[in-house]
């Protein structure tokens, strides 16, 4: 009778089907890759904020202290020129693409560059103002990220399901972005402790550690892959929605990590494409509206994915329910 039962429950939501529904659902509504393609054209046309003038003002005083505490010198030179190569090409300004709520961003390999208009407008950071800016970039990034997840999530999921209000998006959008960070922080510091301790053992432990490390992140990049979506699909608040992300993942674990990773290697994937054509190039506003209706899509599709395996799982839980009784009776 138990068999009999397991066999006729329904196939779990595919994949694919997921994410083509994504796509069809952008398709048909195509101001919902507004928000992304605004930050795109800003990112490319808008001016760059650079902290080379901030690096410039401390590089002196740093190098006297590695030259104080025995450094040798051409180690110092090694990291210089890997700053002074490195820092004219961050533009602070990629920050209002937060994670895990963001809205998605195309980062141009060269943030110096010129445009089609012409060179852009450097602006520069110096010691005072820098947290305001980190503080200014990352609150506006949560906003517009919440608003981003919201507007997706209105056109991916079924009218009866719409939508959590634009204030409650936000706070919430700022609840789990920096219980994230927490979470990843908490996480992260004994691993990497442990992989340090690992490497003075042996090279070929760090790389099993590493390996094993990588396998196990699953459990904790998947919950928190899906931790927004209960909020915007079903208007939990970020505990609730955390919960119903973790049941999800302990049930649906293999599935939903092929999902996970489909997404990110389509998204990193395209990427390459995307930045084919030159940075002064008109042609770019091809790669610009490509990712951003591509990534819109595969967040239209992860919605999807989420409310239909949440349907089915309760429809297996509840399918299920009456052996279990049977079996404690």
């Amino acid at each position: 009778m138990e068999v009999s039962r397991i066999e006729n429950l329904p196939p779990p939501p595919g994949i694919i089907n997921s994410i083509k529904a994504g796509f069809d659902t952008i398709a048909s509504h195509i101001t919902a890759i507004l928000l992304p393609l605004l930050l795109n054209l800003f990112m490319w046309l808008g001016p760059r904020l650079q902290m080379t003038t901030l690096f410039d003002s401390v590089k002196n005083e740093v190098v006297g202290i590695w030259q104080r505490g025995g450094v040798p010198a051409a180690d110092i030179q090694r990291v210089l020129d890997f700053y002074e190569s490195t820092i004219p090409n961050i533009n602070l300004f990629w920050i209002l693409r937060t994670l895990p709520i963001g809205i998605s961003s195309l980062l141009l390999p060269h943030s110096a560059s010129a445009t089609p208009l012409g060179d852009p407008a450097i602006m520069q950071v110096n010691a005072l103002n820098f947290p305001g800016w980190l503080f200014l970039l990352t609150l506006v990034g949560w906003i517009g990220g919440g608003l981003y997840f919201r507007s997706v999530a209105w056109v991916a999921a079924p009218a009866e399901e719409r939508a959590v209000n634009s204030l409650n998006a936000v706070m919430q959008t700022i609840l789990v972005s920096i219980s994230t960070g927490i979470i990843l922080f908490v996480i992260a510091m004994p691993l990497l402790l442990l992989l340090f301790l690992v490497i003075q053992l042996s090279a070929v432990l760090a790389n099993l550690f590493v390996l094993f490390v990588s396998l196990g992140s699953m459990w904790v990049i998947v919950p928190i892959f899906f931790w927004p979506h209960g909020i915007f699909i079903k208007k939990q608040n970020f505990i609730t929605s955390i919960l119903s992300s973790i049941q999800l993942t302990r049930f649906t674990l293999p599935t939903s990590s092929l999902f996970v990773l489909t997404v990110f290697l389509l998204s990193f994937g395209l990427n390459f494409l995307w930045n084919i054509p030159p940075e002064n190039s008109w042609m770019t506003l091809f790669g610009i509206f490509g990712h951003s209706f591509v990534t819109t899509g595969l967040l239209a599709g992860s919605f999807i994915y989420y409310r239909d395996m949440s349907i089915w799982l309760q429809a297996v839980i509840e399918k299920l329910r009456p052996n279990s009784m049977i079996k404690q009776a």
